[in-house]
């Protein structure tokens, strides 16, 4: 067997002939002959000649194996007290019902169609139902605000909306219906027909001519079968996380996506055909969309749906009892959860409510992995914990610690090494590439590999100009960090939480892997603010674990000094404040440029994706 040097070596060296393999593992209608079109570089196209369908890739290839009667799907939910289970037989007949209920509301290939759905099975179901079609889907997270919704429809311009009578976060029931109906008054571009899933919790109003019943409609279908597209036709439009204004719509292609996936799923997550494989995010993130839906299908696993929260639903045991009861293997979900159960559960007392034998790997990402999470996951759990980094734009690891292909020493504070397929490099603000240990501009030279973005959606000069001008010849990550002698990537943040004192260029992210190291601290956040002395300052906000009772300023002056004698005195960290909670995304990144607008007095942008809107007040309160 190959070393993951050598085969790293390999797929640089021979890029086509990598994917030329790879691409073994998926099925295709029409095998591709070209493997990489470079003809219009920058624009580089996977698979130019080759023919497949990706419904059938993920369902249908299964159940023509024999194996229909595994479980593909487990739909797990706390806030409705629901377990349900489909087998490859039952999701590919779903999906084709669904999918003959759409044909007959007039979708085609490459008609849109927009997803505004809750995490129930459904989802899925309409996702797989579009891609067999060739139609586009784009999902956007439900219970988006009309403006944001409205903007992504204008842009999308769908033939038909799916969505839900109601979703549920928590304790609360959120109307889908009447936001949906505001963002479609609100739009220039009316789509034909609304799909509407009513739910348990929340009936919601029809409108006559325009709304259909989900269940009633696809009662009434005919099963329709796969139609072969281009590989290089889109599978889905993605809007990335806290866009305002004209959204970016990552494009994703049916062919590079298949091969990417199916290969991730053996070679990064080290998965097998039939392992039950969790991605404990939501369908409206990249996630979601890689490794909820697509990825473990292609693989032939069994994949978890998850509506519920790493706490609260109904406690910090909660992802312990998931695991217990379906058998999982493998889960992927972000750091910030691990820092929720922390908090909540600091000696990790509920796991031992559960048998978690049967569980091997834990893989994190969304955002930094600080050292003090990596090591409380791993003494809790006693398993692998691989912290991976990639983005929206790539949909599947960049670098990772590649448990198929023979893991390598973990380094805390490091997703590893570049995974085959990306050249990753640093470079220095002239285009220089930086020594070893040298932070500068996280960069991937041109092309990506498979799966990887190939421009955005009707705008292919935001493609350039957002990734590729600023470094000819290479993709601009938009993240800043360094590699160490020994090839290990460490990412830093994002270039703008760089933030300059006196001159000096100090990272966000090193700061708060020391405050993370504090024994108080569940989470923290780190960012910029203005002083008129030096340009700027950082300020830190710590949220405290469960249970601690120390005056808040024993704490504030302890974080000060771990700074101080860890980065030094150049990184002028004075100030510290004790927050109850930070602003985050639904999927859990921390808004800190937010943070940093509330601070320095500007107007404040508040994206769709917040968690908890009411935060801004508070923190307008505590910040001022």
């Amino acid at each position: 067997m190959a070393t993951i040097d050598e085969v790293y070596r390999a797929s640089l060296a021979d890029p086509e002939g990598y994917w030329r393999s790879a691409a073994e593992a998926v099925d295709w209608e029409t095998a591709p002959r070209t493997i990489l079109d470079a003809s219009a570089a920058p624009f580089y196209r996977w698979f130019p000649d080759g023919e497949l369908n990706t419904a059938f890739n993920c369902l249908d290839r299964h159940v023509a194996a024999g194996r229909g009667d595994q479980v593909a799907l487990v739909y797990d939910s706390p806030v409705t007290g629901t377990i349900r289970r489909y087998t490859y037989a039952e999701l590919t007949d779903e999906t084709a019902r669904l999918a003959g209920a759409l044909a007959g509301l007039g979708v085609g290939r490459g008609d849109r169609v927009l997803l505004y759905m809750p995490m129930v099975p459904e989802a899925v179901i309409g996702m797989l139902a579009c891609a067999r079609l060739g139609a586009v889907h784009s999902v956007v997270f439900g219970g988006f605000a009309p403006r944001e919704l409205a903007i992504r429809i204008d842009d999308a311009t769908p033939t038909v909306v799916l969505t839900a009578s109601c979703g549920i976060e928590g304790q609360r029931v959120i109307p889908y219906k009447p936001l949906l109906d505001e963002a479609l008054r609100l739009a220039e571009h009316e789509p034909r027909t609304v799909v509407v899933l009513q739910r348990a919790q929340l009936t919601a109003a029809l409108q006559a001519g325009r709304d259909r019943d989900w269940h009633d409609l696809v009662a009434a279908a005919e099963p329709a079968g796969c139609v072969p597209v281009a590989a290089t036709d889109p599978l889905y439009i993605l809007y990335t996380s806290g866009t305002t204004g004209r959204p970016k719509g990552v494009v994703r292609d049916n062919g590079g996506h298949a091969v990417a996936l199916q290969w991730s799923m053996a070679n990064v997550y080290g998965a097998r055909p039939g392992d039950v494989f969790w991605a404990a995010s939501d369908v409206g993130w990249v996630v979601g969309h890689s490794y909820i839906v697509y990825a473990p299908l292609l693989a032939g696993c069994t994949t978890i749906l998850y509506e519920g929260k790493p706490v609260g639903t109904p406690d910090a045991g909660a992802f312990w009892r998931v695991i217990a009861t379906h058998g999982v293997r493998i889960l992927f979900t972000a750091p910030t959860a691990f820092r929720a159960i922390r908090k909540e559960d600091p000696q990790g007392r509920r796991l031992a409510d559960y048998d978690l034998s049967c569980f091997e790997t834990l893989f994190l990402a969304g955002e930094r992995t600080d050292p003090d999470t990596l090591r409380f996951a791993q003494d809790l759990l006693g398993v692998p914990v691989i912290d991976h980094w990639w983005q929206t734009e790539t949909g599947w690891p960049i670098a990772a610690n590649c448990m198929g292909l023979g893991p390598l020493p973990v380094k805390p504070g490091s997703p590893t090494r570049a995974v085959p397929g990306y050249d990753v490099r640093v470079l220095r603000e002239n285009g220089d590439q930086a020594e070893p240990g040298e932070t500068g501009a996280i960069v991937i030279r041109l092309p990506l590999p498979p799966g990887a973005l190939p421009t955005l959606w009707n705008d292919d000069e935001r493609y350039l100009s957002s990734y590729l001008e600023a470094f000819p010849g290479h993709y601009l990550t938009g993240d800043g960090g360094y590699l160490d002698d020994d090839g290990y990537l460490f990412v830093m943040g994002r270039t703008d939480d760089v933030i300059n004192v006196a001159g000096h260029r100090l990272s966000t992210g090193a700061m708060e892997e020391v405050l993370a190291t504090h024994p108080d601290v569940a989470e923290c956040a780190v960012f910029g603010v203005p002083d008129e002395l030096r340009g700027e300052v950082p300020l830190g906000l710590v949220v405290l674990k469960d249970g601690v009772r120390r005056p808040d300023q024993e704490i504030v002056d302890e974080v000060i000094a771990l700074v101080r004698s860890q980065i030094g005195a150049v990184a002028v960290f004075r100030d510290a404040r004790v927050v109850p909670r930070l602003p985050k995304t639904r999927s859990g990144k921390i808004l800190r440029g937010m943070m940093r607008a509330i601070v320095a007095g500007d107007e404040v942008v508040v994206p769709s994706t917040i968690e908890d809107p009411a935060i801004i007040d508070e923190l307008r309160r505590q910040l001022r």
